[in-house]
Order: structure tokens, then C-alpha cells, then sequence
């Protein structure tokens, strides 16, 4: 006689027919097809429970389970800012412990009302809560985006107990979760308040680093696209305008020279360092930001010939060229601290004499 196999229990699956789990395994039936094509056991809206159908070991199920994950979160971001921010990696650590304590007393209570046995529920599992983006996984942190997501998160779980506070029976459950969600306004306004509660050095001290890893990631890369998309190429755009004096033909080859410029520069930026050891980020961003400004500071002198007129169409050009290397000028004196006048003569004399390159090879 063939022995009848036992459902296993899984968190998080409901199975209505016996013969489903052996479908699941064997992967017949709905769950049929490679590996990588079978349908995911997404959760549906009508999968998820209301929140006004929660019952009270639930709703204490769930604000355990929100302080534990909101204190996981906090000690990534301080991990994540604490070589960067100290101070304000420390004041995280400080809001994680109190989460801690908060779970600690939920807990407690659970335990005194309904017993050590703890429902799973998260989340997820309830209809009206923001789904949060995992931004706590990115490297390197952000440091106004990581205060705004804690004062949303504070803000969410503060009106989370005042709702639960109102539907609660009991006397103890009622003033516990109240005076959670004190609590939980507290740490928003600290949240609020995290760039000015710290000490004014530090505080300096965070928005100069900031500013250097923007620098480092964005910047750098970028004004070398910029340079050398708008230099490297005014030699074949103006040697092939003036041998040809068509101006389609003249529009291609800096089309031409912009995007292969680009693409040879983005690859040059991504694969030059991992950004590990130099804070320069991850190198697809590097790439990407180099590679597209280097297309930009191309395309910006070569869009003028598609004016039909060929004279006009070089004038124009001359202009945009002009504009091109004030604004590299600018941006080497605004973010690498070099005198104006400095920066200009460099980028200007670089780029005039890369210009009367072309215009003498296109004209002889």
C-alpha cells in the first residue's frame, strides 16, 4: 500500500490541494516549464489582509515585527555612512537601539497577553502600507536621501501605532502602542533634525565629504567626457568641413567622432579602477556619466552643420565652440578650485590649437 506523503509546512504558502506539493516538486501541472519560466508565487492584493481585520495579538505580531526590521535598517545605514559620517552613522546606532527597546517591550507584553507563541505576520501582508525601496543595499549611502527615508519611516510607523492604539480593546495594549507612537514622533523629528543635531565641525565636516565623493563619482568623470568630446573632436569636424564645404558630410563625421568618442571614453572610465580603494564608485555609473559627456561636448559643435549653409553653419559652430570651452573653464574653477583666468587660458589654448589643426589639414 503506498504511503500517503505529508504536506511540509511552509511559511507563506497555502496549498488547497495535497497533490499541489507534488506538482510544485516535480514541476507539472501550473508548475510546469524550466526553472527560470514557472510562475513566481506572486502575492495578490486580495491575498493580503485589512488592517481593521487585524486582531490584537496580530496587530502586536506585526509591530514586532516592523521594530525589528526598522532596527536592521538603521544599523545598515550606519554601517553604510560610518566611514564617511561618523557622527551621524553614531545617532542611527543610537535609533536602532531604541527600536530594539520598543520591540523588547511589544514583545513583552505579547507574551504576557497571548503566550510566547508569535503569529507571522509582516508588512507585506497588509493592505495600505508603502512598499519601501531597498535603498539601505546601495554603496555608497546617500546622506540626505538616507534622512529623508528615516523621517518617512518614522512617520509611517508613528501613524501605524496611533491607528493601532484606537482599535485596541485593552487597556494595556492601548496605552503601550500610544505611547509608542510618541516615541515614533520623536525619532521623525530627530530624523528631521539629524544635519543640525550634529555638532557644527562635524556637520562641516560631513557636507565637505559630501561634496568630494560627488566630486570624485560625478564631476571627474564627467568634465573629462566633457573636455575631451569637445577638444578631441573639433580637429576631424573642421578638417572635414573645410576639404568638403558640404555640410552633411560635415554633420556625419562629427557625428561620427562624438559617439565613437564616447564609447571610447565611457569604456576607458569603467574599466580604469573598481572604485574600492579610490571612492570613485561603482565604474557602470563612472562609464556612463564620461561616456555621455564626452557624446555632449561632440555633438555640441557638430549640430550646427545641419544649417545648409555651409559659412553660417561654421559660424554658428565657432560660437558653440566658444561656449563649449567656457563652460569646461567653469567647471574646473567651481568644483577643482582652479583660478578662472587659469583654467580658461589652458582649456582655450588647448582647444584653439586642436581647432587650427583641422582647419589646416581640411584645407590643404
Amino acid at each position: 500500500m503506498r504511503r500517503k506523503r505529508k504536506n511540509p509546512p511552509r511559511f507563506g504558502v497555502h496549498l488547497e490541494n495535497p497533490r499541489e506539493w507534488d506538482d510544485r516538486l516535480a514541476g507539472k501541472g501550473a508548475f510546469a516549464g524550466p526553472p527560470r519560466t514557472r510562475r513566481r508565487n506572486v502575492r495578490s492584493p486580495d491575498a493580503m489582509k485589512r488592517f481593521a481585520d487585524l486582531n490584537e495579538q496580530e496587530i502586536l505580531a506585526l509591530a514586532i515585527s516592523n521594530e525589528d526590521e526598522d532596527n536592521h535598517i538603521y544599523r545598515s545605514f550606519a554601517d553604510g555612512l560610518r566611514s564617511s559620517y561618523p557622527d551621524t552613522a553614531r545617532m542611527f546606532d543610537k535609533m536602532a537601539e531604541e527600536e530594539i527597546e520598543h520591540r523588547d517591550l511589544l514583545l513583552d507584553l505579547h507574551r504576557k497577553k497571548f503566550g510566547d507563541f508569535l503569529p507571522l505576520i509582516r508588512r507585506q501582508d497588509v493592505k495600505g502600507f508603502v512598499t519601501r525601496r531597498p535603498i539601505w543595499l546601495n554603496r555608497p549611502l546617500g546622506l540626505d536621501a538616507v534622512r529623508k527615508f528615516a523621517e518617512e519611516m518614522e512617520y509611517e510607523t508613528a501613524r501605524f501605532y496611533r491607528r493601532a492604539a484606537e482599535s485596541a480593546r485593552d487597556d494595556a495594549v492601548r496605552d503601550l502602542l500610544t505611547r509608542l507612537a510618541v516615541a515614533e514622533d520623536t525619532h521623525g523629528n530627530l530624523a528631521r533634525q539629524l544635519g543640525k543635531e550634529i555638532a557644527p565641525k562635524a556637520r562641516v565636516t560631513e557636507d565637505e565629504t559630501a561634496r568630494r565623493m560627488f566630486v570624485l563619482q560625478y564631476v571627474q568623470p564627467g568634465l573629462a567626457g566633457l573636455m575631451d568630446g569637445s577638444v578631441s573632436t573639433l580637429a576631424p569636424l573642421f578638417a572635414a568641413a573645410f576639404a568638403t564645404h558640404n555640410t552633411w558630410s560635415t554633420f556625419l563625421v562629427g557625428l561620427a567622432a562624438a559617439i565613437g568618442a564616447g564609447i571610447s571614453m565611457g569604456f576607458a572610465e569603467a574599466l580604469s579602477d573598481d572604485g574600492s580603494l579610490t571612492g570613485r564608485g561603482a565604474p557602470l555609473v563612472r562609464g556612463a556619466v564620461c561616456g555621455i559627456m564626452t557624446a555632449i561636448g561632440g555633438l555640441g559643435h557638430a549640430l550646427p552643420y545641419l544649417i545648409p549653409h555651409f559659412y553660417l553653419a561654421t559660424t554658428v559652430a565657432f560660437v558653440v565652440v566658444a561656449v563649449e570651452l567656457a563652460v569646461i573653464s567653469w567647471i574646473r574653477t567651481r568644483y577643482m578650485d582652479a583660478p578662472f583666468m587659469q583654467a580658461a587660458f589652458q582649456v582655450v589654448v588647448g582647444g584653439v590649437l586642436v581647432f587650427l589643426t583641422g582647419i589646416i589639414i581640411g584645407s590643404s
